[in-house]
Formats: C-alpha cells, sequence, structure tokens
C-alpha cells in the first residue's frame, strides 16, 4: 500500500484517489515498454502456462519443438547484432556484457599457452569422465590448496572432466530426482533454463535483500529445508551478478547443511577472483572453495563445479569439472554419455600441467592484482559519472548497478541496455538474473529490473569505450530531457532487414 503521510485533501489517510496516482506512478506494465516487449517477443520469454502442457503454441518452431529462451548473452548478443554488430567490427563495440574474462597476457602471470601437442592417442574419443592424468591434477590441485592436513582426500575418482560449466551443470540436473531446489535471486542467468529444462527439479526461490549486500541467510535455509523439504540447494560462490561472496564461517555453515540431508551444489567458477580489502603483497593469491570444508568427500553431498574458463582465462577451451562423492561421478559418467560424450580430449592433455600449484599460484597474484585495479578503475568512473554502487564487488568480475535514481526510462535495465547499444555498448539487463523459470512475473515487478550487469572482464581499453558511451547517453538526457528515450528500437538484424528490402532490376 502507498505510504502517505498526507492526502490533497489534508487528512493524514490516503484517499482512493491518492492511491490510483501513486499506483500510476509506481506501478508501470511492461506492455508499456518498447524494449519489454522487444524482450518478451524474443523465443522463449513468453510466461508459461499455469496449467501443464507439452509445447506453447506461441513458442513452437516446427513442429513439437519450442524455443528454451536464451541466456543473458545470448539475447545482448542477439540485439546488439540487430543494431549492426558483427564480429568483424567487434572492435568498434564495447562489450561489458561478456561473461569471459581477456584473455591476454598480463603482468606477472606464466606465459599464454600458443600450442598444443597432439599425440596420437588423442585423436580418440577420451573417457566421459575425463582423461585420468587430467582427474588426478584437479583432485592434486584441491587437496594441496584447500585440504592439507585432512585425513579425507580427493582422489581421481571424486572428478568428472565436463566440456564446459553449463554441460557440467546440465550432467548433475539429469541426475537429480524430484526434488525441491533451493535457488537464489539474483544470480547466474543459465539456472534459469537448467530449472526450466530439467522438469523434476521443482524450484523454490529465494530473493536476496540488497539491504544485507545479498547475503545469504543460513539460519532462513535450515528453516526452508526443515519446512519446505528443500532436497538441493543451488548457488553460485563467489556470486554472479552481485560480485559478493560466501565465505569463512557462513561457507563452513553452508557446507554442514550438506551433513543434515540437503545436496549443496556451489559453481565456483570465480573463486579466484577475490579483492583483498589492502594491497599488501601478502593480500593476494588467495582463493575460497567449500572443499576446505568438507569432512568426508565421499560421504559429504558437496558438488563443485569449476573450470579453465575464468580462473584460467581460457573460455575457448571448454575444459570444466566437476567434483563430488565417487558415486555421484559414475552417476556423471552415464549422463554425459548421453547428453554432450565427453570434454576435447588434446585440450584435456594439454590442461594437465596448468594445474600445478606453483603454476596456479603466479596465475592467482597476476589475476587479482590486474583485476582489482580495473574493478577499482571502473568504480572510479562510474563515481565520476554519479553512478555510485551501492554494493562494489569484493569478487568476480561484475558490476552490479542500480539504476533506480535516474531519470524515467533509463531507470529500468532493459532500456537502459537499448539506448548502450545506440552507442555501441552492450551490458546485460538485471532481468536475466532474475531466475523466473515460468516467466510469468510481471518484468516490472522483478527485484532485478532496475539493473544492469557490467563486467570489468575485458581488457581497459573496451570498458573506458564502454564508460564514455555510459557518459553520452546521461548528458544527453540532462541536455535534453528523456523523451527521446525508450522508443525507436532496432527490431530486425542487418541481415533480415537487407533480405526483405526489395530488389529493383
Amino acid at each position: 500500500m502507498a505510504h502517505v503521510t498526507h492526502s490533497p485533501s489534508g487528512t493524514s489517510t490516503p484517499t482512493f484517489k491518492d492511491v490510483v496516482q501513486y499506483a500510476m506512478k509506481h506501478f508501470k506494465n511492461e506492455k508499456e515498454s518498447e524494449a519489454h516487449q522487444i524482450f518478451r517477443q524474443a523465443g522463449g520469454h513468453q510466461p508459461k502456462g499455469f496449467l501443464p502442457q507439452t509445447v506453447n503454441p506461441e513458442e513452437e518452431t516446427i513442429p513439437g519443438i519450442e524455443h528454451p529462451g536464451s541466456t543473458g548473452v545470448i539475447y545482448c548478443s542477439d540485439r546488439a547484432m540487430a543494431n549492426g554488430f558483427t564480429y568483424a567490427s567487434s572492435h568498434e563495440w564495447a562489450n561489458l556484457g561478456q561473461g569471459a574474462p581477456e584473455v591476454g597476457p598480463l603482468p606477472g602471470a606464466p606465459p599464454r599457452p600458443e600450442s598444443i601437442p597432439l599425440p596420437l592417442d588423442s585423436l580418440e574419443y577420451a573417457p566421459t569422465t575425463g582423461v585420468k592424468a587430467l582427474r588426478e591434477a584437479v583432485a592434486n590441485l584441491y587437496n594441496h590448496t584447500y585440504r592439507q592436513g585432512k585425513p579425507s582426500q580427493y582422489t581421481y575418482e571424486n572428478v568428472c572432466i565436463v566440456p564446459g560449466g553449463r554441460a557440467g551443470l546440465s550432467r548433475v540436473a539429469a541426475v537429480i530426482g524430484d526434488v525441491y531446489t533451493s535457488y537464489q535471486i539474483p544470480d547466474y542467468t543459465a539456472y534459469d533454463q537448467v530449472l526450466s529444462a530439467f522438469k523434476r527439479l521443482v524450484p523454490v526461490p529465494t530473493a536476496l535483500d540488497p539491504k544485507s549486500k545479498y547475503h545469504l541467510n543460513i539460519e532462513q535455509t535450515k528453516r526452508d529445508i526443515q519446512t519446505q523439504g528443500i532436497a538441493v540447494i543451488l548457488a553460485s560462490n563467489p556470486r554472479n551478478p552481485t560480485g559478493q561472496v560466501i565465505r569463512g564461517h557462513e561457507l563452513k555453515e553452508l557446507v554442514a547443511l550438506s551433513r543434515e540431508g540437503s545436496t549443496v551444489i556451489l559453481d565456483e567458477f570465480y573463486s579466484w577472483y577475490i579483492y583483498p580489502e589492502h594491497s599488501h603483497e601478502q593480500d593476494y593469491g588467495h582463493s575460497i572453495s567449500s572443499a576446505k570444508y568438507v569432512q568426508d568427500v565421499n560421504e559429504d553431498p558437496v558438488i563443485i563445479i569449476d573450470g579453465l574458463t575464468k580462473n584460467w582465462r581460457l573460455p575457448g577451451w571448454r575444459v570444466c569439472w566437476v567434483v563430488g562423492p565417487k558415486n555421484l561421478i559414475t552417476a556423471l559418467s552415464q549422463s554425459g554419455s548421453y547428453l554432450d560424450g565427453g570434454a576435447n580430449h588434446p585440450m584435456q592433455l594439454a590442461a594437465v600441467q596448468l594445474l600445478d600449484p606453483a603454476h596456479v599460484a603466479k596465475e592467482k597474484v597476476a589475476l587479482q592484482k590486474h583485476f582489482k585495479a580495473k574493478r577499482d578503475h571502473v568504480l572510479k568512473r562510474l563515481h565520476e559519472l554519479h553512478l555510485d554502487v551501492e554494493i562494489p564487488p569484493t569478487s568476480t568480475f561484475y558490476i552490479w548497478l542500480n539504476l533506480e535514481k535516474l531519470p524515467e526510462p533509463l531507470n529500468n535495465g532493459l532500456t537502459f541496455f537499448e539506448e548502450l547499444l545506440k552507442e555501441k555498448t552492450i551490458v546485460i539487463p538485471g532481468i536475466f538474473f532474475d531466475v523466473n523459470p515460468s516467466h510469468r512475473r510481471n518484468l516490472f515487478n522483478s527485484p532485478c529490473h532496475h539493473f544492469v550487469r557490467i563486467s570489468f572482464g575485458p581488457p581497459l581499453e573496451d570498458l573506458d569505450r564502454g564508460l564514455d558511451a555510459i557518459g553520452r547517453v546521461l548528458q544527453k538526457a540532462r541536455k535534453e530531457g528523456t523523451g527521446n528515450f525508450g522508443s525507436n528500437y532496432r527490431k530486425k538484424t542487418i541481415d533480415e532487414t537487407i533480405t526483405e528490402q526489395p530488389v529493383h532490376s
């Protein structure tokens, strides 16, 4: 209900007119926004029906096939292409939406891989659980980093190599039974598609509160397990997109929940992107993993997903892993045999040396120094644009930027995103981190609606190009007002437009 201290009539009780006017001002419908309509018209973004159905006729592509919906990065790339982006012209754009780090050399880091051997046996299929040497290297790295002195140690039998993080998540989802699965809002966009595709997982959301810095309340999670029968907890840590991290006693308590009957699945792809408060040399090189708090590697139902993609800055290699109890790995071998067939054999062999603890130690320090400097640079520039970040990231390479203080319609993520496309800059609207498998919620009612995610993964010059573009949009709003914002967006790609143009003989 609207909070009204004094109504126009002079009384302290709001009149019906006051309430209606408040609602008209504060509660808008997505049908009034061109940016929101473009989003809804994209395949897979229509609200799902309340009753069970095999295929939504409005989503059908060919008989029996429907769009699953795209992750934020894919949708935003498609919209960028509608505005003239091509991979040949990508150097003209600032992609602050990319979920990948820069891949070039960093000061103080080991040299980048430039070639890989191709022994004859690497031309054969690899096992669906991965090459044994790489599985052993992963287990050794976790033991060296997080489990020194503990009686229970990981072995290769606790590791499954997978062709990417989403492939690992899909393998895990495929072997989970009919259970209630807890997840948080906001969180990684792919969880939306996984929870939609694997119908046996019944999603149970928890909206994290920005007032507590998106803190995961362990006590509330315990109550949810008891009162709602939660069997699986799914979360990213460090957390995408907020840049926060569960660590220390809280992470220990979260892992302890697994010993009370719930499986804990943690996406730890940003485990090296931990930024110390101070810049003393000894503060660098630390990382985060739930592996530190697992008591028995074969009894505690804790599943860790990580890989070369983010920490080693090798997204193109598609070499990742799932770490967990032995009996889980056996199940993942079976699901992988029909889902993806396994990771690339030569790349797995080439990855073994990259997991040497001495190599990893150098990579961590160089990465943290470089990305902390980029984070601080972006935060400083946003401050100069009067876009102060309420909850600065302490991890990952993302900034979760609240736009609520901007004038309408720039104060919502989808419109802000579309306006930046005109300036050849890409960000990710916050709506994609509202893990909402049925897509029923009015977008304006989403807790993520007024946010965008800005990545400081790209090189510094790309970041500055994108921040300059944000500055131009804000300057235009100050000088000309916002009357020209929120409309005249390209609906089709350049290729589609050319195809539909009449041919003149």
